[in-house]
């Protein structure tokens, strides 16, 4: 009877010793299971984001902008405005071109030295010999440089002073030579479907006129639709940027510091939300025909 006992309990025993290493098995089992669950975790995390930058880096890079900057006088407030743009949009993470057209010296006069050989010799048809010129890689090295930052840019900021209802002459003359026939425009390749549709521009200006000089009844008509019509439309429209209704800062020879600051930090606000900034309307090329003309309203 006691040696039955003894067996029995022998028996206990060995089953719990088999029991315990079983269960010291299993933690071992999940411990190595662990870190090698963890590692897995790990290296997918990694994987993930390796995949997230890769992936994202062209919408990065995408987000540049062209600052385009007409006035002869560093102190001023049009370049006080052009500081404000660059510090706005560097804060945001874009990247920044910019060319300020007096300090570059920038020259606006159109001319032959413009290409290399010509196709038409003993005559200069302009636009024909800018398309000619780009795709034989020809065009005058300053022209080529600013299309380069035109064509990598999403986002083309213009600040100037309004002369004559217009543009500083420095400035038309860098459109006449840098928004050329052929990447930017041709046939039927305007508006909509021009060269930069899918960029953005903003036109940011100043004038001595007081608010009220400006609309409809006015003293000097519509600003955006009238005055400024062939630059805002005419030009930027015309080779497709969706123009964003532009800004502007009126009467600043005549007014305080305090409200010379005030536009400068409505301008950094406008920036801040120009992707979502309203645009102004331009014409549909789905409302005309192969020539141009108008269709029918019911077609």
């Amino acid at each position: 009877m006691a040696i039955g006992n003894v067996s029995g309990e022998g028996d206990k025993i060995a089953e719990r010793i088999a029991c315990f290493v079983k269960c010291l098995s299993l933690f071992y089992e999940y411990v190595v299971r662990r870190k090698e669950f963890a590692r897995w975790v790990s290296l997918a995390v990694k994987q993930s984001r390796k995949r997230y930058l890769m992936d994202n880096t062209a919408v990065i890079r995408r987000r540049r902008a062209l600052i385009v900057h007409a006035h002869s006088e560093a102190d001023s407030f049009v370049a006080a405005m052009r500081d404000r743009a660059l510090h706005a949009l560097e804060q945001q993470g874009w990247e920044v071109d910019q060319s300020d057209l007096y300090a570059m010296d920038f020259n606006p006069v159109l001319s032959p030295d413009d290409f290399g050989p010509r196709s038409i010799s003993d005559h200069l048809v302009y636009a024909l010999e800018q398309r000619n010129a780009y795709a034989a890689g020809t065009l005058a090295p300053d022209i080529t440089e600013e299309i380069r930052k035109v064509l990598s840019a999403d986002l083309l900021v213009f600040t100037f002073p309004v002369f004559w209802f217009s543009v500083p002459a420095i400035l038309k003359g860098w459109i006449d030579r840098v928004f050329i026939s052929g990447p930017f425009y041709g046939g039927r390749r305007i508006y909509g479907a021009g060269g930069l549709s899918g960029k953005r521009a903003l036109a940011a200006f100043s004038l001595g006129g007081r608010e009220h000089m400006f609309g409809p009844g006015s003293l000097h008509g519509q600003l955006e639709t009238g005055m400024l019509r062939h630059f805002l439309q005419g030009t930027l429209g015309y080779v497709g940027l969706e123009v964003v209704e532009p800004f502007v800062a009126y009467h600043v020879p005549y007014i305080s510091a305090e409200a010379r600051t005030a536009l400068l930090d409505q301008l950094e606000q406008r920036l801040a939300r120009i992707d979502h900034e309203p645009t102004l309307a331009m014409p549909d090329l789905a409302g005309f025909d192969l020539s141009f003309a108008p269709l029918p309203a019911n077609a």
